[in-house]
């Protein structure tokens, strides 16, 4: 499998409080996997960091050279004086550039202008990508064009910035709750769109279900360190019971009939101390 991502020995304080320590794993091409953690454990910074948004304290993040990155916040980052149009087309991507100018000129009834801009969308290919593109924005309800965003809620925010990262089309997606914002029928539609993308993803929810469909493998980090389970958040949920049982029979004291009152070293509760999670155990 290529590798797109190498995450080594990444650490993060904010202060006194430690949210993660030595954080090393992979992911390779095409691999749709989400990010499980308890809350405070800095798992949106821990995406923001491997975006490039954020710094770690110590550590390392790797990408392929050749693949583009895309990432939704969970506040997304979006320019509030833009009008919704301006905003899910600001895209250096060349022929998204051209989609924009284009559709401009279709709402515009811009005859000269079109004459111009059809030759191009031929010579580019685009008329595929400008359907799916329309096809993103009618399923997530982004129609209000017009207005800046600045005037929107932040669901409506939310879903603009969805839609604005799927036109994109990355190679490497990272979704911070995407689902937050959706109705079933927009989570419906975004966990097939994410099932067939050929991108690789990396992602954190907290929707169960979406996790169950969409994902391939899931990463979890625990006071015991880094694991990784290959399969779906149900094969997730199998496993990690397996472990913890597992662990805990190994920890589990053994009976002791000692007549003292410090009993023997069998019998005394090992202490809980949070391991470094510097080593990653994959679970198949």
């Amino acid at each position: 499998m290529i590798s797109f991502l190498q995450v080594e020995n990444l650490s993060k304080r904010f202060g006194e409080q430690l949210l993660f320590e030595n954080i090393t794993f992979g992911i390779g091409k095409n691999q749709k996997v989400a990010l499980i953690a308890k809350n405070g454990m800095g798992k949106s910074t821990l995406l923001r960091i491997i975006a490039g948004k954020d710094s770690a304290d110590t550590g390392s993040v790797i990408f392929r050279n050749d693949i583009s990155i895309g990432i939704l916040d969970q506040d997304p980052e979006l320019n509030p004086e833009n009008y919704v149009f301006e905003e899910v087309f600001n895209s250096e991507n060349p022929t998204l550039k051209l989609i924009k100018t284009y559709e401009q000129a279709v709402k515009d009834n811009d005859a000269s202008a079109l004459e111009e801009l059809i030759p191009q969308m031929d010579a580019l290919a685009a008329w595929d990508y400008d359907t799916q593109v329309k096809q993103i924005l009618s399923e997530l309800k982004v129609d209000k064009y017009s207005q800046r965003i600045k005037e929107l809620s932040g669901g409506q925010r939310k879903r603009v910035g969805l839609a604005k990262i799927l036109i994109s089309n990355p190679d490497f997606l990272i979704l911070d709750e995407p689902t937050n914002h959706l109705d079933v029928e927009m989570t419906e539609w975004l966990e097939e769109y994410l099932e067939k993308t050929n991108a690789t993803l990396l992602m954190v929810t907290h929707d169960r279900y979406f996790l169950d469909r969409v994902c391939d493998k899931i990463i979890e980090i625990d006071d015991f360190g880094l694991f990784a389970y290959e399969g779906n958040y149900s094969y997730y949920l199998e496993k990690r019971d397996e472990r913890i049982e597992a662990r805990n029979a190994s920890t589990r004291p053994k009976t002791c009939y000692a007549r003292n009152k410090n009993g023997c070293a069998g019998c005394r509760k090992p202490a809980d101390t949070r391991q470094n999670t510097g080593s990653i155990i994959s679970i198949k």
